[in-house]
Parts: C-alpha cells; structure tokens; sequence
C-alpha cells in the first residue's frame, strides 16, 4: 500500500466516518457513477398565458392582452405582462408558455443590441423582427424542441401598418385581424365582422379600434376560463407607441339571476 492509500484509509476511519465510495461499489459497476438521464423536452407548458388579440385601424395596429398567467388550471399570476415593446414601432404578444416567452424576450433584446453596435442609424422594422422570429420558432421546431407559444407581432413603420402571427411550428401569416388562444374562436369573429362592416381597417378610426377591443376583451372575459378581467392595450402608429397600464371593462352579471340549470 502506498502513501496516498495509507493515508486515505487513515481518514476514511469506518467507526467515524462514511466508507470509501469504492468499499460500496467497486469500480466496474455502473452504480459506482451518477446515472445519466435521455435529454427530456418540454412535453406541455405549464404557466400559461391566454389570448392576444389585435387589428389594423386607420393609420396604426392596436393590440389587447390580459395580465393572467394560470398555473394550470389555477388563476396562479394576475400581474404577468404579456405585451413587449420590441422597439419604437414595434409589439410582441404571446400566447403560451410564460417562461418560453421571457426567454423568446431576451432573445429578441439581444438581437436589439447586436443591432445597435454598428451604429449605422438602421433600425429593424418589424417584418425584419418578424421573420426572425419566424426562423426562430421553426428552428426550434425542427429540433424537436418547440417554444410552446404562439406570438403577435403588431408595428407601424414607413406610413405601413404591419401584424404578422407566427406559432410554435413556425406557421406564419398576416392579416388586417388576428386573435389566439382561445380568442382565436370567439374575438376573431367579432373582429372580422367589426372591420369589414366598416369597410376595411382604413375607415377603422381610433376610437373605433378601442371600443371593439374592449368589447371583445368583456367576451372572453365571460367565456374564457383562464381569461381574467385585467389587459393592457398597445397602440402603434405614425407618431407613438404606448402600452396602457393594466385596467378593466365594465361588466354585467345580473342576467346570471334568471340562469337555472345543473340541477338547481
């Protein structure tokens, strides 16, 4: 026995001190080491965030989402904003996953960063951000390891109005309404028929776009489960960018009075 070994028998004393790993298990057994696990992905979210809806309306896009993360089925977070300044003229929304969307979050303010670097005055308008964010999510996708979200991409650059949906395949498309999560079924009708009713989002007027938001916002208040009756509102336009702080609609319950039904 050489030095080193008499002097770790000496310090692995069995009466007061725990045995020598290799007393337990010898070295050619697989438990003498730590067990190395398959790399696991994301299989579902599980704090989530619920619908974003948007419209173009005369000379910008406007943008409502509510500020509740639900931790499954529980009204866990209710102070979760799920709108993000990208830049000057542009919005990101998310449906999905909150930690996918903070990490998709700084993704993007890295890209920001790297951008101002060179100090050239360009600046990214929002279909560069978008179909970034489009390579972003089908990457990820094609790993087999997708960002569990669904994003609204809403900006106003060069007199142009621009909304662009991108979902965690990395499915892509642009339209004068948009609307996700559950949303997608009961605020995009609502959206469509108020804009084409009018003609088209160029003779949406500002007012207008705020009032049929918030309608639509009161909806899936009523019928959303996860939904909570707490958003904020972006506007993007020609002159400004501005996120409402959080703040509620009006809402009526008294006709819930006359409802008779599971075995009441």
């Amino acid at each position: 026995m050489n030095r080193q070994d008499q002097l770790l028998d000496g310090f692995y004393r069995r009466d007061t001190y725990s045995p020598r790993v290799q007393d337990m298990y010898p070295r050619d057994q697989p438990s003498a080491f730590a067990g190395v696990d398959p790399v696991a992905h994301t299989q579902s979210p599980i704090v989530t965030g619920t619908s974003v809806i948007a419209l173009k309306f005369q000379g910008g896009v406007m943008m409502a989402a509510d500020t509740l993360a639900s931790y499954g089925s529980l009204a866990r977070f209710r102070d979760v904003e799920r709108l993000h300044k990208l830049t000057d003229t542009a919005v990101l929304g998310s449906t999905g996953d909150v930690s996918d969307y903070q990490h998709v979050q700084h993704m993007m303010e890295r890209l920001m960063i790297r951008e101002d670097y060179h100090n050239d005055g360009h600046k990214l308008a929002p279909p560069h951000l978008f179909e970034y964010l489009r390579n972003v999510m089908y990457h990820r996708r094609s790993k087999n390891d997708p960002l569990w979200n669904r994003f609204v991409l809403a900006g106003h650059h060069n007199n142009t109005s621009f909304l662009g949906y991108v979902d965690l395949q990395g499915t892509t498309y642009q339209s004068d309404t948009i609307a996700t999560g559950f949303g997608a079924h009961l605020a995009q009708p609502l959206l469509r028929k108020a804009v084409e009713s009018r003609g088209g989002p160029q003779n949406v007027t500002e007012e207008d776009a705020i009032k049929i938001i918030e309608d639509c916002m009161r909806v899936l208040f009523y019928r959303d489960a996860r939904s909570l009756n707490k958003f904020q509102r972006a506007t993007i336009a020609t002159d400004r960018l501005e996120i409402t702080e959080p703040y509620s609609v009006d809402t009526e319950w008294a006709f819930a009075e006359s409802i008779r039904g599971y075995g009441v």
